[in-house]
């Protein structure tokens, strides 16, 4: 199978704006939900249908609550389980990701509302490599290199800026590579996804 690029993954943007604008996926091999939620220290909230209705929510909480907690939405796709917050990095920041990694695989990216982003890819609490998907060329972790020839397949820029510039769009095609588990606009909009909040200490 070809791996696919950034440009397999304009499709958010376009599709999903608000989601676009900051988000962090994160893929968690062999953890249901539930367990998920467990591992978070997540309150169980009410299933939500699309993910339209999840950024509502996230975005309703962050304007009115003052506890610090965030709306987090999660659904089964094959062995792993796709974490999603709106407007959220937990999943994608080192203290937080790498203890909960424990016996997983821990695939996560964000981009925030100022292009900040970061890549982080952990396996049982030790962390692989992270980079943010702008600045390629700085990277970390115990293997930073493993996924070089990938990094570049799927556009990331390495040299001059290209246009349009498609960094956000490559780390959905990285993580793909890493999992197996290919996003598509059907699933972000028809599941009907388990939902909880979780606190950003």
């Amino acid at each position: 199978m070809t791996m696919k690029t950034g440009a397999d993954y304009t499709w958010l943007e376009n599709d999903f704006p608000d989601l676009a604008e900051a988000y962090c996926f994160t893929l968690v091999r062999g953890l249901p939900p539930v367990e998920l939620t467990s591992r978070l220290e997540g309150r169980p909230q009410p299933a939500l249908h699309g993910i339209a209705a999840v950024v509502d929510a996230a975005f309703a909480r962050y304007g009115h609550e003052e506890d610090g907690r965030q709306v987090v939405a999660m659904t089964t796709v094959g062995d792993w389980t796709l974490l999603i917050e709106p407007n959220g990095y937990f999943g994608a920041t080192e203290d937080h990701a790498l203890p909960v990694s424990a016996g997983t695989s821990w695939v996560s990216h964000f981009v925030n509302i100022n292009a900040l982003g970061t890549f982080l890819w952990a396996e049982d609490r030790t962390l692989r490599l992270s980079f943010d998907p702008m600045f390629p060329e700085e990277r970390w972790g115990s293997t930073p290199d493993a996924l070089l020839d990938a990094m570049h397949h799927a556009g990331f820029p390495f040299e001059e800026s290209p246009e349009p510039d498609l960094s956000s769009p490559a780390a959905f095609a990285l993580a793909e590579h890493v999992t197996g588990v290919a996003l598509t606009p059907a699933l972000l909009r028809d599941t009907t996804f388990t939902c909880a909040t979780i606190r950003m200490r």
